[in-house]
């Protein structure tokens, strides 16, 4: 059986992804699933946190999150019997790469997949399920009437996102990056229903004539957004920021304006800086900044129930068509490692899956 890895050679370099061949799986464990593998999405690596929590090798398993065909099952656990259909997120610690045939996991990683749930839907919804669910209901506590702004809403995550937050009962801003994802978020509709768009207002930043702070207080007659959902923010003034990406970001200053009273901001930049008078501003407001790492949710079992209910909610909420993820053409495995540097370099706009 052949499996993906990653290789850095040296800090700085490029990653390569190889195929290796690997030896036949060890017994099943007591609490261990053998899982044939039938679809797995592919995400970004973040080397820099498995360096910080020592989690770094010379060769890195690709593909966490996947969907399958329980084969077999260790004597001791209870959730699953062969035969069942499943889907997780293998753990940062895992040896296993979710791009081969069949793998070994902890039960307590895994949950049932609905039937009426495609192996390649139930693996590329997974995470942005899990992220959209710690943004909003464990970092944030989104709820009727409250407004929430997505920024880049046509991501796989910002879909997930809106639809979340509208399935809520809240009013959903997003921002555009470009013509096509204006009209992707425009046509956005709830499955069933009064067939209202799902965002209230796309603000196209594309030509970065349009103020995104200006078109949210517009928005709420002059009280701001409840929760911020951010793609990046800019830190420095414009001549700083060299790629095209990071000027249609919106500057860390403009979000804090654009932040109701008693607002949430929710922020992927892992290296935000706040100076004095920026976080003057959030105390004037009583608002918070919570930083969105999905992986705590594998760094510490202690939630580990909390979790499996946020897994099975996604499943659930996939069955009945209130989440419609973002997702690429299934990929076949032959094309597998082309994909996985394409994701590496932050360049695919759709979810990528391998199907199996």
């Amino acid at each position: 059986m052949k499996a993906l890895y990653c290789q850095q050679n040296l800090p700085g370099e490029e990653m390569t992804f190889v195929f290796q061949e690997r030896e036949n799986l060890p017994p099943t464990r007591d609490n261990d699933v053998k899982v044939q593998v039938r679809a797995c999405a592919l995400s970004w690596i973040d080397t820099k946190l498995l360096s910080e929590i020592k989690l770094e090798k010379e060769l890195l398993p690709v593909g966490r999150e996947i969907s399958g065909v329980v084969l077999e099952v260790g004597r001791k656990v209870t959730f699953f019997q062969p035969d069942d259909e499943v889907v997780g997120i293998l753990p940062l610690d895992s040896e296993e790469s979710g791009l081969c045939e069949v793998i070994l996991v902890h039960e307590h990683y895994l949950v049932r997949k609905p039937e009426k749930v495609c192996w390649v839907e139930a693996a590329g919804t997974v995470r942005d399920g899990v992220r959209a669910y710690t943004a909003l209901h464990y970092l944030s506590q989104v709820s009727p009437g409250k407004t929430v702004l997505v920024m880049d809403g046509a991501s796989p995550f910002g879909t997930i996102a809106i639809q979340l937050a509208q399935h809520r009962g809240a009013k959903v801003i997003s921002t555009a990056y470009s013509l096509e994802d204006k009209q992707y978020l425009e046509r956005l509709r709830p499955p069933v229903g009064i067939r209202q768009p799902l965002v209230a207002r796309v603000v196209d930043v594309s030509n970065g004539k349009i103020d995104v702070a200006e078109s949210c207080l517009e928005e709420t007659g002059g009280l701001g957004v409840d929760i911020v959902l951010d793609a990046g923010v800019k830190l420095y003034s414009a001549e700083d920021e060299s790629t095209s990406k990071s000027q249609l970001l919106p500057h860390k200053h403009d979000i804090i304006t654009l932040l109701g009273v008693g607002g949430h901001w929710i922020t992927t930049e892992k290296n935000l800086q706040l100076d004095p008078p920026d976080s003057h501003s959030l105390f004037l407001k009583g608002a918070t900044v919570s930083f969105l790492n999905d992986e705590i949710w594998n760094l510490s079992n202690i939630q580990q129930g909390k979790y499996l209910s946020i897994l099975e909610d996604i499943m659930e909420k996939l069955s009945s068509s209130i989440f419609r993820p973002q997702l690429d053409e299934p990929i076949p495995l032959y094309e597998a490692k082309v994909s996985m540097e394409i994701v590496q370099k932050n360049q695919a706009r759709k979810r990528q899956v391998i199907q199996f």
